[in-house]
């Protein structure tokens, strides 16, 4: 990322021990920057792209001629984007508060927010956006965790487009944005000032291409493989001579 997307506004002294924006999910957005290419073309590859992983884990990051120009998680895979046990991005006076009053151990602090925080802490049930869409209807902090994924899904979307000038391109992928209609549907309403205009059918039936013909924004579903860009770089590191088989 750019130098800029990676500081962290915290005293020069512990950007010199390590810390700034770091951005996770990377095999992931390798994998859909090269199937996008596959799918669409070079020319949509480098474009003003914006990849949405989605699922238990969630990030989003915003790619420009083929590099990455900012990403929603930072130091540690907490923060950016709401996500199954995760709070995202969370005012550090809120960790004071809890830590000064006598609330929370640090340790006990860094349990809430990696395991007892995001949808399965504003559901109070569970942390499976398959379980809270169907319980949405009923209950009501169900409700309230789909839609905080949603509004905040679709607030990334928006100033990742600010990052990139523009958005030509808009991928869902990960085991939320994949298989869920109803996330993407509402992740993208009120994205028509950006020019994409959805398709409710095409969406319905998981198609590659879920915007209209007449979108300015391409919105496609991409199915991501870590595993496969895994086995690629571990392949070129043995090719390389970097790696000692056993």
């Amino acid at each position: 990322m750019p130098r800029v997307a990676q500081l962290l506004p915290l005293p020069r002294r512990l950007a010199a021990q390590g810390l700034r924006r770091y951005g996770f999910h990377w095999l992931s957005y390798a994998y859909l920057l090269e199937e996008l290419g596959r799918q669409a073309g070079p020319v949509a590859a480098r474009g003003r792209v914006v990849l949405a992983h989605l699922g238990s884990g969630a990030s989003l990051a915003a790619v420009l001629d083929g590099q990455s120009q900012d990403t929603s998680m930072g130091f540690t895979p907490a923060a950016g984007l709401v996500m199954g046990t995760r709070p995202g991005d969370l005012n550090p006076g809120v960790a004071a508060y809890l830590l000064q009053a006598g609330c929370l151990t640090p340790g006990q602090f860094n349990h809430l927010i990696n395991h007892e925080s995001g949808l399965l802490g504003v559901s109070e049930t569970s942390s499976d956006m398959r379980d809270l869409l169907a319980a949405q209807a009923t209950d009501e902090r169900a409700a309230d965790a789909v839609a905080l994924f949603c509004y905040q899904a679709r607030k990334w979307v928006g100033a990742y487009a600010a990052v990139l000038g523009g958005l030509d391109t808009l991928v869902f992928s990960g085991g939320i944005g994949e298989p869920a209609a109803e996330v993407r549907a509402r992740i993208c309403a009120g994205l028509g000032f950006l020019g994409l205009e959805f398709d409710a059918a095409r969406n319905a039936t998981h198609a590659a291409v879920i915007s209209s013909a007449a979108s300015r924004v391409v919105v496609r579903i991409i199915p991501t493989d870590e595993e496969r860009m895994i086995a690629q770089l571990v392949h070129q590191l043995l090719l390389a001579g970097e790696v000692k088989t056993v």
